[in-house]
């Protein structure tokens, strides 16, 4: 009988140890596991601010970005000087509705996009790239940070460097980030995620 009131202080802690193991929190994914995760997202929306400067000149701006599946709609608001634009891209074909109501598509609406910002933004690894994740389509050298969160990424003649990151939608994602390319610099703070 003695043996039998020893035995369960032992067995109750064994049982006690047994429980919090399987309480414990589960490892987080892997890098590679994120990374398919996040390319795989098709619906996403966030609002932000732009910070664009070239060897030229530089403006601020506002930006709403919705994300359809590989339909990227753009909108951007930025002072009279620079105005502002409605912009939809499919992956193939663009389309920009200007500050004055004027829309123009193709290559035109290229031109006036590049007309706009200075620039041509590479939209179709962007959607990817504001996710914290390299284009799939393309190969890509990439530096993680302590937490495997991507800190940097080289892909084509572009340089992403990844600041903050926060939780949102159950995923970490990036609030802020930078776009270099020559002289180029393009910042972004996002503001807000949203999913679905």
């Amino acid at each position: 009988m003695r043996h039998a009131l020893r035995a369960s202080p032992l067995l109750l802690l064994l049982f006690w140890l047994g429980a919090c193991r399987s309480l414990a929190p589960q490892p987080a994914m892997s890098w590679p596991e994120r990374r398919a995760a996040l390319q795989a997202v098709e619906r996403y929306s966030f609002s932000a601010q732009l910070a664009v400067a070239t060897a030229s000149e530089g403006f601020s701006a506002t930006l709403r970005w919705q994300q359809e599946g590989v339909t990227s709609e753009l909108l951007l608001r930025a002072p009279l000087g620079v105005g502002g634009a409605r912009v939809s891209f499919d992956g193939t074909a663009l389309h920009l509705i200007g500050a004055d109501g004027t829309r123009s598509d193709g290559e035109a609406a290229h031109e006036q996009l590049v007309k706009i910002l200075g620039f041509e933004p590479p939209l179709t690894s962007l959607r990817y790239w504001l996710l914290g994740v390299p284009d799939p389509s393309a190969t890509a050298i990439e530096s993680l940070d302590a937490a495997a969160h991507l800190a940097q990424l080289q892909q084509g003649e572009w340089q992403v460097d990844y600041g903050e990151y926060g939780l949102s939608g159950g995923r970490w994602l990036p609030r802020q980030l930078s776009l270099h390319r020559g002289a180029l610099r393009m910042k972004l703070h996002i503001a807000q995620w949203r999913f679905g």
